[in-house]
């Protein structure tokens, strides 16, 4: 057996491997309950679940421009969620209407209702709901002053992921201990010898009797800011109501600000705003490192980058926080008005990095850091309406669509066990593979990453038809065109692959150009078609490097192929050849190969060709 001959089972068995293991691993999904065989179906085929938002703006005029930014915020926690093919679009001057296909999570819908701006601000008190803790003593509540034993999450630290820091607007930067991770556990901690707190943040500010204040708060860490009436919304301020555990009015960014935790146990006096949504560049969840070790200590944190200005704000308002005591030394990100979380500040911050650490599952872990990424809403929106809706195309047009495809599949057929005879079987069995590793693919994104097919999608799988067959009748063309030129089938084959590749990896790599495109720009069902032509468009790569090109080069070396019998595609007569090598020094020729019993060789053919020169100079 020749080299190319085992190279061509070798070519094959992989791509028979690379079929077991993607049905194999899809069948185990099924067999677990984790999947179907089916792939999801996207709104427009399946339904699903419409909220409309109100944009708020508080007697302003609301911009066009902030309507879609907070659209592409949305958009973006979606995705994030792993949700494929919502629809996600302004509705008049103020609405925004979100379609999530299907039976969205209610942490998915959670991403979407929970939709104001994000907030951080620095905490001045800490205390506990009286309802959930009515074995709290009288007294601790009443002292306005007094600072409560931590709660569960006091246990997050905000720490410094770089042990060198650069220098920012703020001059040069203490780097000693900046990358030390500090788990403290005191209700109160001391501060560093070298450390001088800021006046302005000490308790004189107030009065520790009645609340009132003494002088104008200095900064937002000032105790002065604590007024009586402040006082009394925290006293009376129940955690326990629901209402007060989501979707709560963010308040007055340059004042302070009661609310409570998302936990509905903590409550907290805030001071005014120091940073805001925008501020953060990005954030990621990840497995928690000794800081010491780099090795893993079996929690989670959360990786926090932000923007050039917001990282110079975060280092001036970590350099004031660690220098104050428990709970002053802790900064709540708030996200719709409630506290998400606490963390405390152990050491300035420079870089624009921080870890967030603390008694983090891998799921919490990776939702803060969802709502820290795409919690920068410029608008305040509230839900009008929130219903289930049945698909708009359904199972009648999903079937039509699969018609179309069937019916086109079946030209494509016609087409070629027309033109190319036998030799159009290979592009039948190349559709059938490129076929069954499409839909293996799609249901196992379905299964893996949330992808939903559409309408559209589908038919960017029906258009695929055409750019697959396009490439084989490409490669049948260029074997064709070198048996023309007197060469074996074998030799045919091979010379014609190398033309014929570099023809189909420019049109393909111009298709998935064309889908890469068209995905990045477009939004909605667009992309889904989008989607669907880049993946066929590789696929079909794959098929024709992998299943057509072997097939074809083990085919030549059969007598039914290699010989160019009349059935077989190859047959000299309709290639419009005259002779065609037989092997051992033979050749035939059509009206030879008629006239006689059996084919001329090669001795023959020359005193054939010497005869019929012979007779032309007797008639001249």
């Amino acid at each position: 057996m020749s080299q190319a001959a085992k190279g061509a089972r070798r070519t094959l068995i992989g791509l028979a491997v690379l079929f077991v293991f993607i049905f194999g691993l899809l069948s185990t999904g099924v067999l677990t309950n984790n999947t179907g065989w089916a792939p999801g179906l996207a709104l427009d085929l399946a339904g699903g679940r419409q909220i409309i938002l109100e944009a708020q703006a508080e007697g302003e005029t609301i911009d066009q421009s902030d309507l879609n930014q907070a659209v592409q915020i949305i958009r973006n926690r979606v995705d994030a969620s792993g949700t494929s093919e919502a629809e996600i679009t302004t509705q008049g001057d103020t609405n925004i209407l979100v379609a999530l296909p299907g039976t969205p999570d209610e942490a998915t819908l959670d991403l979407i209702r929970q939709s104001a701006q994000l907030q951080f601000r620095p905490v001045l008190q800490v205390g506990y709901s009286t309802i959930t803790l009515p074995t709290a003593d009288p007294a601790a509540t009443s002292d306005p002053t007094a600072t409560p034993e931590p709660t569960a999450s006091t246990d997050e630290t905000l720490t410094g992921t770089s042990p060198t820091p650069s220098a920012d607007a703020a001059g040069d930067i203490d780097t000693s201990g900046v990358s030390e991770v500090a788990n403290v556990v005191s209700s109160a901690t001391t501060p560093s010898a070298s450390a001088t707190p800021e006046p302005s943040a000490t308790p004189e500010a107030t009065d520790t009797t009645t609340g009132a204040t003494t002088a104008e708060p200095t900064n937002p860490s000032d105790l002065a800011w604590i007024t009586p009436e402040i006082q009394a919304q925290f006293d009376a301020i129940n955690c326990s109501d629901p209402n007060n555990q989501t979707g709560v009015d963010p308040g007055d960014p340059n004042a302070a600000f009661v609310t409570c935790n998302q936990d509905g146990v903590t409550k907290y006096i805030l001071g005014p705003v120091e940073l805001a949504g925008d501020d953060i560049a990005t954030a990621t969840s990840g497995p928690e490192q000794n800081p010491q070790t780099g090795a893993a200590t079996g929690g989670f944190m959360i990786m926090l980058d932000l923007t050039g200005d917001g990282g110079n704000k975060f280092y001036a308002t970590t350099q004031r926080l660690a220098q104050l005591t428990q709970p002053q030394n802790q900064f709540a990100i708030i996200l719709d008005g409630v506290v998400l979380s606490d963390p405390r500040v152990t050491n300035p911050i420079p870089g624009g990095s921080a870890q967030i650490t603390g008694n983090f599952t891998q799921a919490s872990a990776q939702a803060l850091a969802d709502q820290l990424k795409f919690g920068a809403l410029p608008l305040t929106l509230e839900v009008q309406s929130e219903q289930n809706i049945t698909a708009t195309k359904g199972a009648d047009e999903l079937r039509n669509g699969l018609l179309a495809g069937l019916i086109g599949l079946i030209l494509v057929v016609i087409y070629t066990m027309f033109q190319y005879r036998a030799l159009g079987a290979v592009t039948i069995g190349s559709l059938l593979v490129a076929g069954g590793i499409t839909y293996g693919l799609i249901a196992l994104l379905s299964w893996g990453l949330g992808y939903r097919l559409s309408l559209a999608g589908v038919t960017g799988l029906i258009v695929a038809i055409g750019i697959t067959a396009d490439s084989f009748i490409v490669y049948f063309e260029r074997v064709k065109d070198e048996l023309r030129e007197g060469r074996s089938l074998q030799a045919a084959v091979e010379h014609g692959w190398k033309s014929a590749r570099r023809t189909i990896l420019a049109s393909d790599a111009v298709n998935f150009l064309a889908a890469l495109v068209l995905y990045m720009l477009a939004v909605g069902g667009v992309r889904g078609f989008a989607f669907t032509l880049g993946l066929t468009t590789l696929v079909d790569l794959l098929v024709v490097i992998m299943f057509t090109h072997p097939v074809l080069v083990l085919l030549a070396r059969t007598k039914f192929f290699g010989e160019g019998h009349k059935w077989s595609g190859l047959d000299p007569r309709q290639l419009g050849r005259d002779t065609m090598y037989k092997g051992r020094g033979r050749v035939a020729t059509p009206s030879a190969a008629a006239a006689s019993d059996g084919p001329l060789t090669l001795a023959e053919r020359k005193a054939a060709k010497a005869r019929g020169a012979v007779a032309t100079e007797d008639k001249e």
